[in-house]
């Protein structure tokens, strides 16, 4: 009898914590349309600021700048780490530990830590800070995120399938790519989306590391926060529409290639 009188509070409890996750990204959406420049009164509906946004160079260079580092690093940090983990799971017990430990230090670490360790290792090096830094020190962090999420797969696979395959006449690099990859390719996409969020959004570390001239979206925003741009806004709608749009890719693409397999 008590249970369902109260049956409706953890309803009432999710659709709060809902509004309050989502209702921001409405906000900015709504505004991004907006015709005036304040931030707090809708006086109608316009595309001006989106006009205004591919027509500011800066602000286009700093959405190239990310999506460039952003993809690279993903790609770089998704091969060499899974590369890493499928070694790790070929080696000794001790070793695995060892390595798997030093792996989830800048995991665990605070980025503001990593960021002046990256800057005081390129200013020792003299390494001019620039668009190079920036994207070594995104593949650093990417990669431990990368063999995070690979090396539970290969625990889960047998250990023998490996040499099962070359029992069977694949070479090494046939195993690698025909029996392995196959097995451990969700959680190779896991990381690798894992990867490129955390490059698309990283500010702390990219702030310390790059120089004049190589700014990405989150440096942009924060050198324009001080000022009211409702350009900013029309830019953070396009990002959540590409969050999106690759979201939906990446969860109805298997479906329909499952589906098609099932009619086959």
């Amino acid at each position: 009898m008590n249970r369902s009188r109260f049956s409706w509070v953890p309803k009432i409890l999710l659709g709060l914590t809902v509004l309050f996750f989502y209702l921001p990204i409405v906000y900015i959406i709504v505004f991004s349309f907006n015709n005036t420049r304040s931030l707090t009164h809708f006086g109608g509906f316009s595309l001006q600021w989106y006009t205004k946004m591919f027509s500011d160079r800066t602000m286009m260079e700093a959405v190239g700048y990310t999506i460039l580092v952003a993809v690279v690093a993903t790609v770089v940090s998704t091969v060499v780490g899974t590369l890493a983990a499928i070694g790790l799971s070929r080696s000794r017990r001790v070793l695995r530990n060892i390595v798997e430990q030093i792996n989830n230090l800048p995991v665990m670490n605070p980025e503001i830590v990593t960021a002046i360790g990256l800057l005081m290792f390129f200013s020792s090096l003299g390494i001019s800070k620039g668009l190079g830094t920036m994207l070594l020190a995104h593949i650093m962090f990417c990669t431990p995120y990368v063999i995070l999420s690979v090396s539970p797969k290969l625990r889960s696979l047998d250990p023998n399938l490996a040499d099962a395959a070359l029992d069977l006449g694949a070479t090494p690099l046939q195993a690698l790519t025909k029996v392995i990859v196959p097995q451990i390719m969700p959680g190779i996409v896991s990381g690798a989306l894992i990867a490129f969020t955390m490059s698309f959004d990283d500010f702390i570390i990219s702030y310390f590391v790059t120089g004049n001239g190589v700014n990405n979206i989150s440096i942009l925003v924060y050198t324009m926060s001080k000022r009211v741009n409702p350009s900013i806004n029309a830019l953070s709608t396009l990002v959540i529409l590409l969050i999106t749009v690759t979201l939906v890719i990446v969860n109805v693409v298997p479906i329909i290639k499952e589906k098609r397999r099932t009619k086959a």
